[in-house]
């Protein structure tokens, strides 16, 4: 009998909530799954933000559904392997930025340490929100945090 807490990855929707196996990573899967977010980020950054912000929301609403479904699977509320979240909040956080090499190093330092730490709203947003909407949000919250102090630091520069 196969266990429940591990993700199928034949299933397109756990291969999608592990962030195609980067939440697979015996150590900081969440950092795994930013990095691929990252990765992702440098091509998506030449679209248009008429295309890139519906194009992220839409990303936001799916990952609801997937990582909704697969914490069911597995009998886990946001199991540590499903990186999906980590993954459409760097592409929150990085939002409109340079992509130079700087402002990708800040963004993704940025975001890892709201990730981790969840400072008020996160860590409240983490512990009442519940399904696939809670594993997304406060994922969405810390990318938008980072996202607001980094233009807030483009203005300024």
């Amino acid at each position: 009998m196969p266990d429940a807490s591990r993700p199928r990855l034949k299933d397109p929707v756990h291969l999608l909530a592990f962030g195609f196996g980067a939440g697979l990573v015996p150590r900081a899967p969440g950092t795994a799954g930013s990095l691929l977010g990252l990765a992702l980020y440098v091509p998506l950054s030449t679209l248009p933000l008429t295309i890139y912000l519906p194009l992220l929301a839409g990303l936001f609403v799916a990952g609801i559904w997937v990582c909704g479904k697969t914490a069911v699977d597995l009998g886990v509320h946001d199991h540590g392997g499903i990186v999906y979240d980590e993954i459409v909040g760097v592409l929150v956080a990085m939002t409109a930025l340079p992509r130079d090499w700087i402002w990708l190093l800040a963004g993704f330092v940025l975001f890892r340490v709201l990730d981790i730490l969840k400072p008020w709203p996160i860590r409240l947003l983490d512990r009442r929100v519940t399904g696939g909407f809670g594993i997304m949000l406060d994922d969405l919250v810390a990318g938008a945090m980072t996202a607001a102090v980094l233009q807030s630091a483009l203005l300024l520069l």
